[in-house]
């Protein structure tokens, strides 16, 4: 028996150092794995000396252009979306004066309209009953109006009675208050009061436009009845259009009033248009935190409706810096490279030496980039202007040809 128990007390032993030593070898794995990967991580991209070789033959063909690394001046850019709108001043909601029945409609969505222009016809029972009180109200207000007249000589030569004087002049101001109301009123409906003196009864209430620009929107239908205050045109003068761009709160200190954008229409292909800040909002809106930036277009075409989306880049001051176009740049292990060129005789034949050199980039403008560098270059240096993917490729066929 106490064998047996001796026998379960080692074997329990072994097992634990087993595990033990499992678990350590698994830990050294782990860790020498980890130092492979930084190690891997901290390799240079590129190893001392590597380059591409081209015969000048084959440097030629390519159209490779090599010269001193230029100074070109750069403007900082901001990138903003946003949408094209109207300032409110020059979008207008057409309603109704008075409910009514509609008649006729002259207009048709898209169509120029000046200002005063009758847009459509309402017709109302009442409307005839509006400019025949105006006609009563009027023909009393003349006969009051001689009346007071006689009335006042008569009290200013001391043969009239000063109460029926005072009576005869409160009848004429009131009556004349009276002519107004009805007069304001017909102004609202677009009525004349004088042809209506004249003897013209209006049978429909014109209604018209009080910007001139282009109808939107056509809200009613002929022969449906409109209620006071209801919306039948909308008008918006495009001639004002502009880029309203948000810009958030990181680059808002960038931005100020008179910088140059130039932005395309997400709707319209190969759409580039320009325009100049002048207003810079002061407050911020939510979701997401940004500043509205209004911008003048400086050509404005006709297809440009309010609305439409667009993405734009904002202009925030040159300064000169050296670049290169963007064809001379190459990113390997997220990192950016261009190349120096060198040219020297091999076997009594020329031949192009390009070394590509780790820097850092600026300011993108119209397919130029700012580069940083990370070393000085020799004052004789020469860089390479365009073909980076091209060179980095031959590169690599030269690594494949060497491992082989």
């Amino acid at each position: 028996m106490l064998s047996l128990v001796l026998a379960l007390i080692m074997g329990c032993k072994e097992e634990t150092e087993q595990a033990v030593g499992e678990e350590a070898s698994k830990t050294e794995e782990t860790h020498d794995r980890k130092e492979g990967e930084e190690h891997e991580e901290n390799e240079e991209i590129f190893e001392e000396g590597e380059a591409a070789h081209l015969s000048e033959l084959k440097f030629n063909s390519l159209g490779i252009k090599v010269a001193a690394l230029p100074t070109k001046s750069l403007s900082g850019v901001v990138k903003a979306n946003g949408q094209l709108e109207v300032p409110p001043q020059y979008e207008a909601t057409v309603t109704a004066i008075l409910g009514g029945n509609v008649s006729s409609i002259k207009v048709i969505e898209g169509d120029k309209v000046r200002k005063g222009q009758t847009l459509a016809y309402l017709s109302h029972p009442n409307l005839s009953q509006v400019q025949t009180n105006y006609i009563k109200t009027y023909n009393r207000m003349q006969f009051l109006e001689k009346e007071y007249e006689r009335q006042k000589r008569l009290y200013e030569e001391k043969v009239g009675s000063g109460k029926i004087f005072q009576q005869t002049e409160s009848e004429y101001q009131s009556i004349k208050a009276e002519v107004k109301g009805y007069e304001s009123q017909l102004r609202q409906l677009n009525i004349s009061a004088s042809k209506i003196r004249r003897g013209e009864i209006y049978e429909y209430v014109p209604v018209t436009s009080p910007i001139a620009g282009y109808i939107e929107k056509v809200k009613v239908q002929m022969g449906q009845y409109v209620a006071p205050q209801t919306p039948m045109f909308e008008i918006v003068d495009n001639e004002h259009i502009h880029a309203d761009l948000m810009v958030f709160e990181k680059d808002i200190h960038k931005v100020k009033k008179g910088q140059k954008i130039s932005f395309t229409l997400e709707s319209v292909p190969n759409s580039n248009l320009t325009g100049e800040i002048y207003s810079v909002g002061k407050q911020f809106e939510q979701n997401p935190k940004a500043v509205h930036i209004h911008a003048e277009i400086d050509k404005k075409e006709d297809f440009l409706i309010p609305g439409m989306y667009i993405n734009g880049k904002i202009r925030t001051g040159e300064a000169p810096v050296t670049a290169l176009p963007e064809d001379a740049i190459i990113e390997e292990g997220g990192k950016p490279f261009i190349f120096i060129a060198q040219e020297h005789l091999e076997d009594g034949k020329v031949e192009w030496e390009l070394k590509p050199i780790e820097v850092r980039k600026g300011i993108t403008e119209d397919g130029w980039v700012e580069i940083k560098l990370l070393e000085p270059l020799a004052e004789d240096a020469q860089v390479v202007f365009n073909n980076a993917y091209y060179l980095i490729s031959e590169m690599q066929k030269s690594e494949t040809s060497h491992s082989h």
